[in-house]
């Protein structure tokens, strides 16, 4: 089973960091990532860009609207996700907390998962520059 785990931590705390701090924790980040990749069950891991980047899409009875930034109504922010195939919630669960021991964050923080009904993997190349 494919598994989503959504991270989310106050990005103010985070964007604080020095780039040694930032480092730091990446590193410590890689270490729990290349455990699942060495099984071969670590898809996409994305980190997403502050939420001051951010722009929504907002529908309302076949209407849209685009506005500047998430909206986000918690004091945490959606900072990014991975995508990891796991035998049972359980094992999806102990990457989660391997994640979260990894990344101490403002020290709150939470790490949603959620099983992924549809997976297409895409072919995405980063941009150069």
């Amino acid at each position: 089973m494919l598994y989503a785990v959504l991270c989310y931590e106050d990005e103010k705390a985070v964007s604080a960091w020095t780039q040694e701090e930032d480092d730091a924790c990446m590193a410590r980040l890689d270490l729990v990532q290349d455990a699942m990749r060495a099984k071969g069950r670590l898809g996409p891991v994305v980190r997403l860009q502050n939420t001051s980047a951010a722009t929504t899409l907002r529908k309302n009875s076949g209407t849209t609207v685009v506005l500047d930034g998430p909206f986000a109504e918690t004091k945490e922010q959606f900072l990014g996700f991975y995508v990891a195939d796991c035998d049972s919630i359980d094992e999806a669960i102990a990457f989660a907390e391997e994640l979260a021991k990894a990344n101490p964050g403002s020290g709150a923080g939470a790490y949603e998962i959620r099983p992924l009904a549809i997976y297409r993997p895409g072919d995405v190349t980063p941009p150069k520059g």
